[in-house]
């Protein structure tokens, strides 16, 4: 499944989740990271950033079959360019 994952953390554990999403997913922005991931690796990453989050912390997946479902359009400077070629 293609997955876009924006959190809103508190500023002592920004560094651990930055690391432990990319991990999984590609970032594009400060908080912001997609990419494909399978259901048993997202099931993982939540777990994951449960152990590291807090009170009043937040995690959203926005979820789509696949990416080509999605149209993204960037206005501005991209933080990190996303390509399928190595």
């Amino acid at each position: 499944m293609y997955v876009i994952l924006v959190y809103d953390i508190d500023q002592k554990r920004t560094a651990k989740m930055l690391k432990l999403c990319r991990r999984y997913l590609s970032w594009i922005q400060n908080s912001v990271f997609e990419g494909e991931i399978s259901e048993v690796q997202l099931k993982q990453l939540g777990a994951e950033a449960k152990i590291i989050m807090k009170e009043k912390d937040s995690l959203i997946f926005f979820k789509s079959r696949d990416e080509k479902w999605l149209e993204k359009e960037i206005i501005g400077d991209e933080k990190a360019s996303v390509s399928n070629f190595l």
